[in-house]
């Protein structure tokens, strides 16, 4: 290849990335243009920090001048459409307010506010133990375990709940942000109506233990109920009265009785003579 080929090659190559550069820098100019000259619309934004269960007021939230095309939809434009709900999700400051994070009007604020329509929040009395060790915090999901039973041998253990939500431990309704454990005597947990009259039963006829879920594990299974006596396998079994059994009677029928005699009378010449069988 001659050398006069080797220039126009590569004038070519230089033509054409000069000709790429200028249409991307057109393009990138154009658009930056067109974002500038977009005009800007009011939003509402956490002023600060907001924590579940708070009721907005005005020094919660502020007012920001963006372009309509960076506003999520949902977002509020105006304070007032936001003054004296109640946050049901944490906010970080110059985060957008927007509805899935505020309770219903009127709803009011803190725990109420948080219940969604067609639920419950029942507490239950708890310990170290029965909390995982304080591992059980708002935004986890927990099984219920109640054991019960009549007598030492008949003691039973049954999973009632599952994958139940957990929205308060003591009065606090927030999450602690360092997932270090947090204890209380009571923890709050949002149930079904239904589920809400198991809770309170096992509750008083027996003992609970709360089991603790990984949020991504939200498979529900039929589980049995274990019983004191799968557990040690040669405990001997409570005996129990034996009921006697029936016995058959069956009744002898009674002899025939014997048939009728019969007789036949035989006649010989002027004999008779009667002969019976």
């Amino acid at each position: 290849m001659n050398r006069s080929r080797l220039l126009m090659i590569g004038g070519l190559a230089l033509a054409v990335g000069l000709l790429v550069s200028f249409t991307v820098y057109n393009y990138l100019r154009n658009s930056a243009g067109s974002r500038g000259n977009e005009p800007g619309v009011p939003v509402v934004v956490a002023a600060d920090d907001i924590q579940v269960g708070t009721k907005l007021d005005t020094h919660d939230v502020r007012v920001v001048t963006l372009p309509q095309s960076a506003v999520p939809p949902g977002a509020y434009s105006a304070p007032s459409k936001v003054l004296g709900r109640g946050a049901v999700m944490p906010m970080s400051a110059g985060e957008f307010i927007l509805p899935s994070k505020l309770a219903a009007l009127n709803a009011g604020a803190g725990l109420p506010s948080m219940i969604p329509q067609g639920m419950r929040a029942v507490s239950v009395r708890v310990n170290d133990v029965v909390s995982v060790a304080g591992f059980v915090q708002p935004g986890t999901r927990v099984d219920v375990l109640a054991t019960g039973g009549q007598g030492a041998n008949d003691r039973q253990t049954t999973t009632v709940l599952e994958n139940v939500a957990v929205i308060a431990v003591g009065k606090s309704l927030d999450r602690n942000a360092t997932a270090d454990a947090q204890t209380a005597p009571v923890i709050t947990l949002l149930v079904s109506p239904d589920d809400a009259q198991k809770l309170a039963l096992v509750s008083q006829e027996g003992r609970i233990q709360l089991s603790l879920r990984n949020p991504l594990d939200t498979k529900k299974g039929g589980i049995g109920a274990t019983r004191t006596s799968s557990l040690y396998l040669g405990e001997t079994p409570v005996a129990t009265e034996s009921k006697p059994k029936p016995h058959k009677v069956i009744a002898k029928a009674a002899p025939p009785p014997p048939a009728a005699p019969y007789q036949v009378e035989m006649i010989r010449g002027s004999k008779r003579d009667e002969t019976k069988f």
